[in-house]
This record gives structure tokens, C-alpha cells and sequence, in this order.
């Protein structure tokens, strides 16, 4: 428990835990869209409960961060994106499809709750990234569809997706924004909006509530983390057993190959097939 207490202590806002509070304090959030968006919001609201954001793992370990409209009815997600994620499989960079999944999200939501297509919101899906996704130095990357013949035609789905790089030094932010740019990178406070999201921060962890979810975070958190070994674990014993046979069959195969068997009859001993032998019998 003492260990779980102290691990909260050391959070900085990079932690996903520790960003969603800080984003549901609706006036340092509300500011944040405003300098992005370079717009006036009247008011937001949050779209989940406190205790759903809380303790938020589900079947693929995605979940919307933080979900907000405002008083024009334009619905945000804000995500903060450590690192860089990569299909070990493939080798491919998991964040653009993850935008396109989040974006589905937000989308089957709001059709579940009864609007028609046409009633779809206005949506903007927000990375905070403390990498450079697209290795061109941009402050911010902003996208939105368009004609590939005509790019100045837009498909106007009013579906816009936005990756803050906090590691930028191209393009044109607000001083505020930098600010906080320079207080996820190193905690440094350099404004008086950095000052109260500090202030803020440590606000939240001597909240004992938060301090009661971190813990059944942390506990979950683990439990996942224990069940993905487990997991891990299973797999590896089956496949290294799965080679062991395999290994044994190919022994098998060649043993009775020196003896002068046909494939054919090497091929029903082994269970291989036949075309399996005659690769074993070309080497």
C-alpha cells in the first residue's frame, strides 16, 4: 500500500492517471481547447463519470481518456500518448489506426444515443505526444480529410484529429500552450498557467479519494499485468513445445531416410507430409 502511495507521489502529468484528473478540472481544461482551437467555449461537459474514467482497462486495453462537449455541441477526446507503439508482429506504428478506432468510438456513441447521421457532432480526437510522430518538427499536426485530385476540396465530416508534439519547434502555438509543452517534457513551470496546473497536481494527490483510486488503479493495473504473463507464459510453453515435436519429427525423418525408407512411408511414420520430407531429404 505504502509502495502504491508513493508511486502517486511521483507522477508527473505525462502519467495517463494523472492527466485525466487534471483534465477534469474543467477550467485548466477548458482553457487548453480555447489556446489550441483559437476559439471562445462557453462552458463543457464531461461525457463519462468521474468513476468510469477512474478504472479504465477493457478487452483492448483502449479506452477514451477523457470525453467532452461543449455548449456548440463539438465533442473532444483527449489522449496523452507516452510512447510510440508498435504491432511486434508487423512492425507497424499502431497510432494512425488507433486514431481511426477512438474516432469510431466517439461516432457509435452518439448513434446509440438516437442522432442520425446528418446529427453526427463536430469532433476533434487530441494526442498529447512526447515523441515526433512524423519527424517534421511541427508543434501540431492537424488533419482533416481531403481530395487527394483537389486537395483544396474537404470532405467536411467535421471529423478533425490533432497530434501536439510537445517536443515542436515548428509552427505557431499560444505562450500558454508552449508553457505546458515545456511542463510535460521537464516540470518546468515558466507561467502562471504551468503554476496552476502544478498547484493543481498536488491538489489531486492529496485528494484521498484519488489517492483511494490510484490504488484500485494500480491493483487492476497489475492484475492485467499478471494475467498478460500468464498469458505469455502459456503461449511460450505451447510453442516450445510444439518445436520440440516438430525438432523430433524432423530427427525422425532423416534417421529413417539413412535407412533407406521412401518418402511416402516416412511421411505416415511422422505424421509430416510428404512434401515436408522431401524438403528434410534435399538438405
Amino acid at each position: 500500500m505504502q509502495k502504491q502511495i508513493s508511486n502517486l507521489d511521483k507522477l508527473t502529468l505525462s502519467n495517463d492517471f494523472l492527466f485525466k484528473h487534471v483534465m477534469l478540472r474543467k477550467r485548466i481544461c477548458k482553457h487548453i481547447l480555447e489556446e489550441l482551437l483559437h476559439t471562445e467555449i462557453a462552458d463543457i461537459t464531461y461525457l463519462e463519470a468521474e468513476q468510469t474514467i477512474d478504472v479504465y482497462p477493457d478487452s483492448h486495453g483502449i479506452r477514451l481518456d477523457v470525453r467532452i462537449a461543449d455548449t456548440a455541441n463539438t465533442h473532444y477526446n483527449l489522449e496523452m500518448q507516452v510512447k510510440n507503439p508498435v504491432n511486434r508482429a508487423t512492425g507497424k506504428f499502431l497510432l494512425p489506426k488507433r486514431t481511426r478506432y477512438y474516432q469510431a468510438m466517439l461516432d457509435t456513441d452518439m448513434l446509440q444515443k438516437g442522432q442520425d447521421y446528418d446529427e453526427l457532432s463536430p469532433t476533434y480526437i487530441i494526442f498529447f505526444c512526447l515523441f515526433d510522430f512524423f519527424q517534421d518538427s511541427q508543434r501540431i499536426y492537424t488533419f482533416k480529410k481531403r481530395c487527394l485530385e483537389n486537395m483544396n476540396i474537404e470532405l467536411a465530416d467535421e471529423a478533425v484529429i490533432m497530434f501536439l508534439n510537445t517536443l515542436g519547434t515548428k509552427g505557431d502555438v499560444s505562450p500558454d500552450i508552449q508553457s505546458l509543452f515545456d511542463y510535460i517534457n521537464s516540470n518546468t513551470i515558466n507561467s502562471n498557467f504551468t503554476r496552476e496546473v502544478a498547484d493543481t497536481i498536488v491538489e489531486i494527490k492529496n485528494d484521498k479519494k484519488v489517492r483511494d483510486a490510484y490504488m484500485t488503479y494500480e491493483m487492476r493495473m497489475k492484475d492485467l499485468r499478471d494475467e498478460a504473463h500468464a498469458e505469455g507464459l502459456a503461449e511460450g510453453k505451447a510453442q516450445g513445445l510444439a518445436e520440440g515435436k516438430a525438432k523430433e519429427k524432423t530427427a525422425t525423418a532423416k534417421r529413417l531416410l539413412s535407412m533407406g525408407l521412401s518418402v511416402e512411408d516416412i511421411a505416415k511414420a511422422t505424421s509430416l507430409s510428404v512434401e515436408q520430407v522431401e524438403a528434410i531429404k534435399a538438405e
